[in-house]
């Protein structure tokens, strides 16, 4: 192992080559190219091997992330593909869109100590995208087939997830969502210079021929209550996300030209997969030679703002009321987005939307200061009096978060309970709701998070899911 592995000190940290801002914002296709073999294997040889995997354990899969590295290093590509996907269902998904930076990688062990962080990320999207292309990847096939059948309401990352699992057990599976293509927020919500959507199909695909069933266009609460699928079904897993928008108060944001990200978003990633789009066509969610502003500091921000440059917006800036220390979204996509041309007003929050109800012409804004931490101990930002300021701009787009819809309204489900903020509540040790057979994964549970978190909480609910049908099932049994 020592003469493949701790090369950190004589290899220095390499990412996959990144494609020059002048060429990638004329586009949506992905920022970074693969590794070629060499490469990967090279720079899963800096991995020291650690004692004490920080990674894996700030991992929220918990990847065996030293172990497929050196596997990687040592050329046993297949073997490091069957060990990643061992724990996750979606690993090229993570390597693409999690931001490393504050989970594996900000971890490391030889990043805290001064040599650069092993490119976990690369590596993990290398080794499956290398399975897919050696035919590596092979549809579910369950090595006994159950009589019982699961519901899942949502083909986001978590239903998917939970899809995937649930399957390999042997358990029919049927996804309901409200869109007409399975992804939720992976196929309609990040752009493709971030995820090529391709790469999310061929997951679908694959389950599509394991067997899972699709009813895309469907509605919880239009097409069936969720009692009706109880009754179809021997346990639901609510896995909706959250798409509720936070609203931005300030005059004028009622008028034309004022727009939600994931409105703005979706009409963008319909148009790229060839869908009409009456908003888009129409000009009212095309950015094209406008001055945009985009309101927020979240990756969802970052996505508008990519994007608004690739659409061919004369001028695009993010407004955000902290400063670029306590932006949450990745600094990776901060950087992308500078080197792209975006301007960022950093502790800048709007106060008026300017124009009329038939269109904007600009947004009023405020300098902030960060005073003493909130409630969540982050510091909170105050109004610089006098120091107001304006910016012209023709779109403004609100990416300030998302809530919960109201389900127990939505799926006809008065007794459904959900906490203060609108979150399915369930019980921590098994994901079900107060509902006996319904449980509940991804944000509808913790609220608006990553993808990875998503996942992991969908392989989570198909276990405790397994559990529960087959305690049942037991008990069933023994009452005979």
């Amino acid at each position: 192992m020592a003469e493949r592995m701790l090369k950190f000190v004589t290899v220095s940290r390499q990412t996959p080559q990144k494609r020059d801002a002048d060429h990638r914002r004329g586009d949506f296709h992905e920022v970074y190219a693969d590794f070629i073999d060499a490469k990967a294997k090279e720079q899963s040889s800096r991995c020291s091997q650690c004692g004490i995997p920080f990674c894996q354990t700030h991992c929220p899969l918990h990847n065996n992330i030293p172990d497929w590295l050196r596997m990687t290093a040592e050329g046993r590509i297949e073997e490091a593909y069957e060990l990643s996907s061992a724990t996750s269902t979606m690993p090229e998904i993570c390597g693409r869109i999690c931001p490393q930076d504050r989970l594996c990688e900000g971890s490391c062990v030889i990043e805290q100590s001064g040599w650069g962080t092993v490119t976990i990320g690369s590596v993990e999207r290398y080794i499956t995208d290398k399975a897919w292309e050696m035919g590596w990847v092979k549809p579910i096939r369950p090595v006994r087939e159950r009589l019982q059948s699961v519901g899942i309401v949502g083909a986001g990352p978590a239903g998917l997830a939970a899809a995937d699992n649930l399957r390999a057990l042997g358990y029919k599976v049927t996804v309901y969502d409200r869109y007409d293509r399975a992804g939720g927020l992976l196929i309609y919500g990040i752009p493709g210079f971030k995820l090529e959507k391709d790469v999310v199909q061929r997951r679908s695909t694959r389950l599509e021929e394991g067997g899972v069933e699709f009813r895309s266009n469907f509605e919880v609460g239009r097409d069936a209550s969720l009692a009706d699928l109880r009754a179809r079904h021997d346990a639901v897993l609510i896995a909706t996300g959250v798409y509720k928008p936070r609203e931005l108060t300030a005059p004028g944001v009622g008028s034309a030209g004022v727009a939600e990200a994931l409105d703005y978003l979706i009409a963008s990633n319909r148009t790229g997969l060839g869908d009409t789009v009456e908003a888009f066509q129409s000009g009212e969610l095309d950015a094209r030679d406008k001055d945009v502003v985009v309101v927020g500091g979240g990756d969802t921000a970052m996505d508008c703002v990519r994007t608004a440059v690739r659409q061919g917006a004369r001028s695009v800036t993010c407004l955000y009321r902290r400063d670029r220390a306590n932006m949450p979204g990745s600094m990776r996509e901060v950087a992308n987005a500078e080197e792209e041309g975006v301007v960022f007003e950093w502790l800048a929050a709007p106060r008026a939307v300017l124009g009329d109800a038939s269109g904007v012409t600009g947004v009023r804004a405020a300098r902030m200061r960060l005073g003493p931490p909130d409630a969540t101990g982050r510091q909170a930002p105050e109004e610089i009096e006098g120091a107001d300021f304006e910016l012209p701009a023709q779109l403004v787009i609100k990416a300030l978060g998302f809530d919960p819809e109201n389900l127990p309204a939505l799926f006809g489900e008065p007794e459904l309970r959900v906490s203060r903020w609108g979150t399915l509540r369930v019980d921590l040790k098994t994901q079900m709701t107060n509902l006996d057979g319904v449980f509940g994964a991804g944000d509808i549970v913790r609220g608006a998070s990553l993808v990875v978190w998503a996942i992991r909480d969908g392989m989570d609910a198909a276990a405790a899911i397994h559990r529960h049908i087959q305690t049942k099932a037991a008990a069933s049994l023994a009452a005979e």
